[in-house]
């Protein structure tokens, strides 16, 4: 570590190579008492007296050079540590920052317990390396194992096994030697290649900072030496292919045309062709911009500002890459998804995906299974809850480019968002693209919806009726349509019950069935729309995400929600068909507004009362709506 007297005879110098280190990010996790807390104490304060005599020079030199117009930075010493407590998802992770004469440090810290699963993938997902603690008294365990599943599966390469307390079993090279082995035999079975195994005592302070003469059959680095020559993740990445997503571009009206972004792989050239992804055109590079002057080559790690040859079409969220090695692009996905939130994942479920600087809709297709993180077992699933590990299909809105995330952490991990809450529910890696994304394309057609709408002489739509069981959606849906139908509009009207007859007789009633109901019913009424109809949708359809998805498939004013709105006492009063009878009884699960849940509208388009309006009326008025809005004449 550098002295004092170096740092007061050039303190400038001083900063300027502090600045200048690498930085290594690195989690450390362990079962409960195994030392973790420990050795990043340990850590910790054998900089902690360096740090601050280095401080304290700093602080005198501050002051003489302030009165000669010279400037210090101290952020320098804390800019790590300030950048990950602005990351994005907020979930609890303590981040620990020291610094010696070759490398500084991020250290997470994250609860090693099942619970706090999304704590720990939160920490690792930016990491360089691990730490994995391990009691010499009790050897591997199955917390070791799900920590260190959860290390392979987020494709951290470098792990540091610390054999810790080995003060308690008095430094056997033997006890060493068996866990060593065990260790090794595991993680060759999950992939991970690179495992440094070190005998430590976190309390003594053996061979975490300096060599321990009472392990001398110990030839090894001690842990800070580990940690200060293992590969950085960002030298790595300067060797692999090209990769800017762009997170920021000029407004057309500018006369600075330049898009903006971090190099997360790869090197930047200027007068080099590349490609922008996923449309696939092609410019040269003419300037790269930064806040210190042009550059002639940019690498990983650099944010930069590109600007291009040619007037080409450039987004947010698209990545510039070389044209020869440039990134896949599809729509269609296996992924393993981190569940985040205590409300569950759900097939069928439409989330917005966060990939970059890209956001995206995406359904869950079907959840393939749920790993046993602990026994690496593969179980069935239908949903992931809070901390589960799955993999699922993902089917987005449009292409994005993309890598797997085992080939490039940055361009492969995405977040899912909630649509109605905005909050972060899940993270998630791309394996693969689906093979049916890259062979199923859109067939035109000559006869598209305005050719049938002309034919039918009105505009089509879907009206959505939702409310509890007994509302009346039905009753008003049927009297809707007979008017329509009087008047000669093309009408089709899709029935809860009767849709379960054939299309979705497989589903039952737990929420992830319901979601999937709901979504069929919605992707049905997409393709009637486009056939010029009027769909007039009769479904409880209960939760909110489905019928906000069922409303982004059709076009701007083309869904019209009619919310039934009937009072639980109510539509139990009717009862006609005995299923609240049932569901008190204990008869009939998952029954919505009983043992399951219903979300009403918040802004519905019509409101139908009906302790205020009958069926007819309320036919009347949703006719009157239609006329209103143009969509069909009036009379």
């Amino acid at each position: 570590m550098a002295s004092s007297d170096s740092i007061r005879d050039d303190v400038i110098g001083y900063l300027r190579a502090h600045a200048r280190k690498s930085l290594l990010r690195f989690i450390a996790c362990g079962s409960v008492d195994d030392g973790k807390s420990s050795v990043i104490g340990r850590l910790l304060y054998e900089a902690k007296s360096v740090f601050e005599d280095q401080l304290a020079v700093l602080e005198e030199e501050s002051r003489r050079i302030g009165t000669t117009g010279g400037k210090l930075d101290f952020a320098l010493l804390l800019d790590g540590l300030s950048a990950e407590r602005e990351q994005g998802i907020t979930i609890d992770v303590a981040y620990r920052f020291f610094s010696t004469e070759k490398r500084k440090f991020i250290v997470a810290d994250t609860p090693g317990h099942e619970q706090y699963t999304r704590n720990m993938v939160t920490g690792a997902s930016t990491a360089d390396a691990a730490v994995i603690l391990v009691d010499a008294r009790k050897g591997v365990l199955t917390q070791t194992r799900r920590h260190s599943y959860i290390v392979a599966m987020l494709g951290i390469r470098h792990v540091a096994l610390a054999i810790n307390k080995m003060d308690l079993v008095g430094y056997s090279e033997q006890r060493f030697a068996e866990i060593r082995r065990d260790y090794l035999e595991f993680a060759g079975r999950i992939g991970l290649e690179d495992v440094a195994c070190l005998p430590i005592s976190a309390l003594e302070g053996d061979n975490v900072t300096a060599p321990s003469p009472r392990t001398p059959w110990f030839r090894g680095p001690t842990l800070i030496e580990y940690l200060e020559t293992v590969e950085v993740d960002e030298d790595r990445m300067q060797r692999a292919p090209l990769r800017m997503p762009v997170q920021w571009v000029n407004r057309p009206d500018q006369d600075f045309r330049g898009f903006a972004g971090r190099l997360v792989s790869g090197i930047l050239r200027r007068g080099e062709p590349v490609r922008i992804n996923p449309a696939g055109t092609q410019s040269v590079v003419t300037r790269i911009v930064t806040r210190d002057g042009d550059l002639d080559e940019a690498v990983a790690g650099q944010s930069v500002t590109v600007t291009l040859r040619d007037e080409i079409d450039v987004s947010r969220g698209d990545v510039i890459s070389a044209p020869d090695s440039p990134p896949g692009s599809a729509d269609e996905f296996e992924a393993v998804v981190v569940w985040m939130h205590a409300q569950p994942m759900l097939r069928g479920r439409s989330y917005l995906m966060k990939i970059g600087a890209k956001t995206v809709g995406a359904t869950v297709s079907p959840i393939k299974y749920r790993i046993n993180v602990n026994t690496l077992e593969r179980l069935a699933a239908t949903r992931l809850d809070l901390n589960e590990v799955g993999v699922c299909g993902l089917e987005l809105d449009r292409p994005i480019a993309f890598d797997p995330y085992a080939e490039n952490r940055a361009t492969g991990a995405f977040i899912l968002i909630d649509r109605m809450t905005n909050d972060t529910v899940g993270g998630g890696m791309l394996r693969f693209a689906l093979r049916r994304s890259q062979n199923v394309h859109w067939q035109a057609v000559d006869v598209d919806q305005g050719a049938r709408t002309r034919l039918n002489g009105h505009r089509p739509c879907v009206l959505w009726f939702t409310g509890l069981s007994g509302a009346g959606k039905s009753t008003i849906a049927n009297l809707v349509e007979k008017r329509l139908h009087a008047r000669g509009v093309h009408t089709y009207l899709l029935d809860g019950d009767n849709v379960r007859h054939g299309l979705n007789k497989d589903l039952g009633f737990t929420d992830a069935d319901r979601v999937e109901n709901v979504r069929r019913v919605a992707e049905v009424a997409k393709l009637m729309v486009d056939a010029g109809l009027v769909v007039l949708v009769s479904f409880i359809s209960p939760f909110r995400s489905e019928r906000r998805m069922a409303r982004g498939l059709v076009g701007e004013g083309e869904f019209l929600e009619v919310f039934v709105d009937t009072p639980l006492e109510i539509a139990e009063g009717r009862d006609v068909k005995g299923l609240y009878r049932k569901a008190r009884a204990g008869q009939l699960r998952n029954f919505t507004g009983i043992d399951s849940p219903y979300e009403a509208p918040e802004r519905p388009e019509l409101r139908i009362d009906t302790t205020k309006v009958g069926a007819e009326a309320a036919a009347l008025e949703i006719v009157a709506e239609l006329e209103r809005r143009t969509l069909i004449a009036a009379e």
